[in-house]
C-alpha cells in the first residue's frame, strides 16, 4: 500500500538540508533520548547502522566492554550522514529504508532516528532490518506516532470545512503503539518493547509552526493530499481556530499563557532483538509454581 510520495519527500529533504540546523531541535532531542536508552544496554556493538539519519545518534559511543569498529550512516535525501563517529571511520551513503542495500547478518545494532513514520512498507522495512542484523542484534528506533500534530489536524480540517465545505488529508497518518508491536512480531523480532514520549512545543502561531515543519522537511507528503495550494481564507480560518482552541496555558482553549499555540509530537521508541537461542524465553501457560496472591501477600478472590 502506497501512502506517501517518497520522491516528493526526498526532494523536500534535500531542499531543507542547507538550513536544517535552524529547525533540527526535535531530531536532536530524540537522538539524545535514544542515546540514553542505548546507554542502558550492557553489551558492546562492533558494527552499527544508523538508518535514515537526519541528525546522528551514535557519537563517541563504544558500547560496554568493546570498541565499535564499523559505523554506516544512511539517509534518504538531505541527511547528516557524515557527522562524527568518534575514532570509528564513518561510511555515508544514500539509501531507501524500503530497500536496504546490505547483506544479511551485517550489523550488531541498527538505529533509526525519526525516519520510519514516512515508510510505506513498514512491515517490509522491519523484516529487512531483522535480516541485516546478526543473531541477538539490537534494533533501536524512534518515530512519530499516535496523536502527533493533532492540533494542526483539527485546525486545518475545521478551516476547510468552514470555508470550502470539505476536507482533505493535510497531516500524515501515524501508527500507534499496538500497530508497531504487532508489526515487530510479524517481522520476527524477539523481546519487542515500545514506549512513548509526548513532546509539546509552543509557537507564535500556526504559520510559525508550518514554517518550522517546512524547515525540517516534514511537510505533508501523503499521496492522497490535495495538490492545489490552500486558499488564504481557509488558512486564516484554520489559524483562528488553532489560536482559539490550542493556546499555551493550563489546557486547550483556556486562553491563558502568552497566546502562543501548542503542537504535540508523540514519539514512539522501539527496542527489539534479532532472535537467538540464548535469549530469555517465556514460560508455558500454567507452568508457574508460585501463586501471585502469595507473592503479593494478599487474599485471592475469585
Amino acid at each position: 500500500m502506497q501512502v506517501f510520495d517518497r520522491a516528493l519527500l526526498r526532494r523536500r529533504r534535500r531542499r531543507a538540508a542547507a538550513g536544517l540546523g535552524d529547525h533540527d531541535f526535535l531530531f536532536t532531542e530524540v537522538a539524545a533520548r535514544l542515546r540514553e536508552r542505548l546507554g542502558e544496554v550492557q553489551r558492546s556493538f562492533s558494527s552499527v547502522l544508523e538508518m535514515g539519519s537526519r541528525r546522528p545518534v551514535i557519537e563517541d559511543f563504544s558500547g560496554k566492554g568493546g570498541a565499535m569498529d564499523r559505523l554506516v550512516r544512511s539517509h534518504f535525501g538531505g541527511g547528516d550522514a557524515a557527522g562524527s563517529g568518534a575514532a570509528t571511520p564513518v561510511t555515508a551513503l544514500e539509501a531507501d529504508e524500503e530497500a536496504l542495500p546490505f547483506a544479511p547478518d551485517s550489523f550488531d545494532l541498527v538505529v533509526s532516528n525519526m525516519a520510519l513514520h514516512w515508510v510505506n512498507d513498514l512491515p517490509g522495512c522491519m523484516i529487512q532490518v531483522n535480516r541485516v542484523l546478526r543473531p541477538d542484534g539490537l534494533f533501536l528506533a524512534a518515530m512519530l506516532g499516535g496523536e502527533t500534530l493533532k492540533e494542526m489536524r483539527a485546525a486545518l480540517m475545521h478551516g476547510e470545512m468552514e470555508v470550502e465545505n470539505g476536507a482533505s488529508p493535510r497531516v500524515s497518518p501515524f501508527a500507534d503503539i499496538r500497530d508497531i508491536g504487532n508489526l515487530l512480531q510479524r517481522a520476527g523480532f524477539a523481546l519487542p518493547t515500545i514506549d512513548r514520549d509526548e513532546i509539546t512545543v509552543s509557537y507564535r502561531d500556526m504559520f510559525h509552526l508550518m514554517h518550522e515543519l517546512r524547515g525540517m522537511g516534514e511537510t505533508n507528503a501523503v499521496l492522497a493530499r490535495r495538490k492545489t495550494t490552500l486558499r488564504r481564507d481557509t488558512l486564516m480560518a484554520a489559524a483562528r481556530y488553532y489560536s482559539d482552541n490550542f493556546t499555551a496555558g493550563d489546557g486547550p482553549g483556556d486562553g491563558e499563557g502568552d497566546g502562543r499555540i501548542t503542537a504535540t509530537f508523540n514519539v514512539l521508541y522501539i527496542t527489539a532483538w534479532a532472535p537467538h537461542p540464548d535469549q530469555p524465553q517465556p514460560l508455558k501457560p500454567g507452568s508457574a509454581t508460585t501463586r501471585l496472591a502469595d507473592a503479593l501477600g494478599v487474599t485471592e478472590r475469585k
